[in-house]
């Protein structure tokens, strides 16, 4: 049976076409590859979940007094340490590149199959972050891992360490990509020395230890989906999970949406959390578009590469707080991003530290 998917999977990925491909081609179900098992889909797209709301914080007059700062470092802690996700407004990024992005990212997923398929990686040749290729379009970055493929397609676009050659991506989405890749690294790399000081940690901290210097931009396109009760993506930002239970992220026009992550969680010693979060899938007519921007230690697209050793930070770290997570190289970090479906909590579980006091590490 395994060995039966694994051929529909392989069939699909090397057709190059996409989940836009199987919609144009005139499909009115979903393929079986997409359709979770009764236990994973059942309730995926219940309309009943907590209640709660997504922590908003508001950017405004940051720079103007010290006081206003702090409460921002504050509430950024208060969420990061509670929510482990939260929603920018007024960070000062122009209307008009989010604007540009989205339509960019829309663009170049609406192109004919055979334009797209210049840039077709499939999934088994492909690396999800760092590799030389620096732009290219997926469908499934692990197609051949997960259990239920996902109903979205992908670009990818490598924008650190080195920024990519102009030349290099598709000019019909080139500028809203780059625009976001700019503006989004100069205010990730703000927002993470908010993060540091609000671990009482100096600013500095993390862009020291290289960081944030590898950036992966990818482009995700949800398209409409013919049977969206049979599956879902696990992944992205409309629904994050607490206390077991699913809450919707009400979109707010402008806003940025801030998942902590695992790597955040480890270093923080458990003082951030992360969030396990995922898309439904999309009844709409109309795709949905989402663009993250994701920060990783520098380093990684080099598998072999053992320099450079993460865990959590020292200055967190006494007698009374031990630490919870295992120092890891960056050569185990990459390879444990690899060795999963998206899905799972690859970093935290892997690296978790059990102790006899604590049965919930």
């Amino acid at each position: 049976m395994e060995n039966a998917r694994m051929k529909v999977v392989t069939k699909f990925d090397e057709s190059m076409i996409g989940v836009k491909g199987l919609l144009d081609s005139g499909i009115k179900s979903t393929p079986l590859i997409f359709v979770h098992p009764p236990d994973q889909y059942s309730g995926l797209n219940a309309t009943t979940t907590m209640h709660g709301e997504i922590p908003v914080i508001d950017f405004s007059d940051m720079n103007i007094s010290n006081n206003r700062r702090s409460e921002i470092i504050d509430q950024i802690k208060e969420a990061s340490s509670t929510w482990g996700v939260f929603q920018i407004i007024n960070h000062g990024i122009p209307e008009i590149v989010i604007d540009e992005v989205i339509s960019s990212v829309r663009f170049f997923h609406e192109q004919p199959n055979e334009i797209k398929n210049m840039y077709y990686v499939p999934s088994n040749k492909n690396k999800y972050y760092g590799e030389s290729q620096c732009f290219s379009f997926i469908s499934n970055t692990d197609i051949y891992l997960s259990k239920a493929a996902s109903w979205r397609d992908t670009l990818k676009l490598v924008v650190g360490p080195d920024l990519p050659l102009i030349e290099k991506i598709p000019e019909i989405c080139r500028k809203g990509l780059m625009g976001w890749a700019n503006h989004g690294t100069l205010f990730g790399e703000k927002l993470i020395e908010l993060m540091c000081e609000g671990l009482g940690v100096r600013p500095g901290k993390l862009k020291e230890m290289r960081c944030t210097e590898s950036r992966l931009l990818l482009g995700q396109f949800y398209p409409y989906c013919p049977q969206p009760d049979l599956t879902a993506d696990q992944i992205g930002g409309l629904q994050v999970k607490r206390e077991n239970l699913w809450v919707n992220v009400a979109p707010i026009e402008g806003a940025i949406t801030v998942n902590v992550g695992d790597f955040f969680q480890i270093i923080s010693n458990d003082n951030y959390k992360s969030v396990e979060h995922r898309v439904l899938a999309n009844r709409s007519a109309e795709s949905r578009i989402s663009v993250p921007l994701l920060f990783h230690p520098a380093g990684v697209s080099n598998v072999d590469d053992d320099s450079g050793y993460y865990g959590p930070l020292p200055e967190l770290l006494s007698a009374e707080n031990p630490a919870r997570y295992k120092v890891f190289t960056l050569a185990e970090f990459w390879k444990q991003n690899q060795s999963k479906a998206i899905c799972s909590k690859n970093l935290t579980n892997a690296f978790s530290i059990v102790r006899d006091d604590d049965n919930s590490s």
